[in-house]
């Protein structure tokens, strides 16, 4: 029996009927990935974005079919990182060779990392989105890690007005009297020698940097938590807890402050080569949120 040969209006060509495309492809295509930690290697569900441009020839569209089955092929079954997406857009590129003069691979996942807690001897499991990408322009590459940061921001603002009352509370107490070390040390643990507190929220930092393949996203992460200092914990104990309100305190931070405690720790790391970030406030006095941004070269257009 002779095969039949089965239609493919993709092939269909005229000039004047099929322009360009910057970018075609699909979205969210459903995967398990695999990453590996200093405890082993997980398979985490993922999501990717498999695009390239079409601009070679009027052509009607790409193969769809082939940016899946690649994506199938290399990003289910190896370690991933951005070497690996590199290779990834290499094959979409070979594949449509007399299409496309550019390639994009995007994966958005849960990373699951152990963090400990602050002065006990527990951990806890927390998850961090991440967003890995590489784009490919004629065999250049560009490499790119995004993560999203969830941190603890007090006031400076309600901390100064919360100290005032203190102050007001401890003159009214002790105006008329003498002095006793003793009686105001137990006054001050009284819900009357603190009786003003400044609010806080938790806050969001969404961090993309461009990079070389060696860099990762655990890296990034670290390096943004060290620098705001109150990254919301998993496991508490009330050391831990107590550790937490002294964190808070000794780093009081508009987001202004956070961005640019964010960006001095980006320029120290002579790996990042670019970058852009995005910091929310979600204030608890306010129903609005509190933003602010900061970026090297990229610009908040690359926050797909």
């Amino acid at each position: 029996m002779t095969k039949q040969t089965l239609p493919d209006v993709a092939k269909e060509t005229h000039t004047e009927k099929f322009a360009p495309i910057d970018w075609v492809g699909m979205g969210s295509i459903e995967l398990p990935v695999l990453l590996k930690q200093s405890d082993g290697v997980y398979r985490v569900p993922a999501r990717a974005d498999a695009k390239v441009s079409l601009d070679k020839k009027p052509s009607r569209g790409i193969h769809m079919s082939r940016l899946y089955l690649i994506t199938q092929e290399l990003l289910t079954k190896n370690e991933l990182n951005l070497t690996l997406l590199g290779r990834t857009t290499d094959e979409f590129l070979r594949t449509h060779e007399d299409l496309s003069t550019q390639a994009r691979v995007q994966l958005q996942f849960e990373a699951p990392l152990v963090r400990k807690a602050l002065k006990s001897a527990n951990q806890a499991w927390r998850s961090y989105p991440v967003v890995l990408s590489a784009v490919n322009k004629n065999g250049v590459k560009n490499y790119y890690v995004e993560v999203v940061v969830t941190y603890s921001s007090t006031c400076p603002a309600s901390a100064a007005l919360s100290r005032q009352l203190i102050q007001d509370g401890f003159k009214a107490q002790f105006n008329d009297k003498s002095l006793d070390f003793d009686v105001i040390h137990s006054w001050l643990g009284t819900p009357q020698g603190i009786v003003a507190t400044p609010h806080a929220q938790r806050s969001f930092a969404r961090v993309k940097v461009e990079v070389g393949t060696e860099f990762d996203y655990g890296t990034l992460i670290d390096t943004v938590e060290e620098a705001l200092q109150t990254a919301v914990q998993g496991a508490v104990k009330r050391e831990d807890e107590q550790e937490f309100a002294l964190r808070n305190g000794q780093n009081l931070m508009f987001c202004e402050d956070a961005a640019r405690r964010v960006k001095d720790a980006l320029d120290a790391r002579p790996e990042v080569l670019d970058y852009v970030a995005e910091f929310s406030h979600v204030e608890s006095l306010h129903p609005h949120n509190a933003v602010s941004h900061i970026s090297k070269g990229l610009n908040l257009s690359h926050f797909e």
